[in-house]
Parts: structure tokens; C-alpha cells; sequence
């Protein structure tokens, strides 16, 4: 499996940014980050009403609450980026996004030699309840979740 480094978190600009390294084709790579079913193999259970921009639906995680998600920007098949509730320590997301403390996260995929480099930004963390916490925990949660995307796609699931 192609080892990569972890994520980066800028305290300034509120965000967190992650790069890997994947031994996949673009297309499975954008398959991946963007079909629900392919998904729910490495990131959360999702579902989502539609595939363009203004799609909605749900991601879930074993132990947390069901997180409201959108689809905010889509530029097949470079980049795709989701806005998601995450601000719910407690397990209580609202059934729908809140515009005003969510936080958005864009998937860029760079065909490189030998498959694809994607890169993961996500933002707006300042708008959170608690910016320093939910920094470190995406920080960390990237490179668990983009771990699994590596393992899945290069083991030829």
C-alpha cells in the first residue's frame, strides 16, 4: 500500500488540508469520491438524492449521528466539493445543513505517474462551535478515512 503523509491543519486559515498518493486511474479515484455505494465502502454510509450540484442526503458513522450533506461544486472529473453538518459533539445534528456552521470539503483528483494524487481541503471551521477541536479531530479522521481509500483502491476492490 502507497504510504502518505498526514494531514496539515492551517490554525489560521481554519482548515485542513490532506494529500495522497493513490496507485488507482483517475476514474476510479473519482468514482470513489463521488458514487454514494463506493463511498459507503471507505468514508461513511452515504446516500444522496441525485449526482449534480444541489444533491442532498445523509452520512452516517457507527456511534455518531446522521450528518446532513450537500453537494456544493462539482467539475467532473477534476474536483467535488461537499458541505457537511460536523458540529455535533454531542450527536445531535440538525436534519438539515446549517448553512451558517457547516463546513465544506473539496476532493481534487491529478492524474500523476503511476495512478492518481488526490488532495482533500476542508474548510470554515471558524464557523464551528469549537474550531481548535474540530481542527485536530478532521485532521486526524482524513487520514484514517483517506487510509481506507488508499487500501480499498489498491487492493482492487
Amino acid at each position: 500500500m502507497t504510504t502518505n503523509q498526514p494531514s496539515t491543519v492551517d490554525e489560521d486559515a481554519f482548515t485542513v488540508r490532506r494529500s495522497i498518493d493513490i496507485a488507482a486511474s483517475p476514474a476510479a479515484v473519482w468514482q470513489a469520491v463521488t458514487d454514494p455505494a463506493h463511498i459507503s465502502l471507505w468514508f461513511g454510509t452515504t446516500e444522496l438524492d441525485g449526482a449534480g450540484v444541489g444533491a442532498t442526503g445523509t452520512m452516517s458513522f457507527p456511534g455518531y449521528a446522521t450528518i446532513p450533506l450537500r453537494v456544493e461544486a462539482l467539475d467532473e472529473p477534476r474536483s467535488i466539493t461537499y458541505r457537511w453538518n460536523n458540529d455535533d459533539a454531542l450527536g445531535t445534528a440538525p436534519d438539515r445543513i446549517d448553512d451558517d456552521s457547516s463546513t465544506l470539503f473539496t476532493f481534487t483528483l491529478e492524474p500523476s505517474d503511476g495512478g492518481t494524487r488526490l488532495t482533500v481541503v476542508e474548510t470554515g471551521f471558524e464557523k464551528t462551535s469549537k474550531p481548535a477541536v474540530n481542527l485536530a479531530e478532521h485532521a486526524k479522521g482524513w487520514v484514517s478515512e483517506l487510509d481506507k481509500l488508499v487500501a480499498l483502491l489498491e487492493s482492487g476492490a
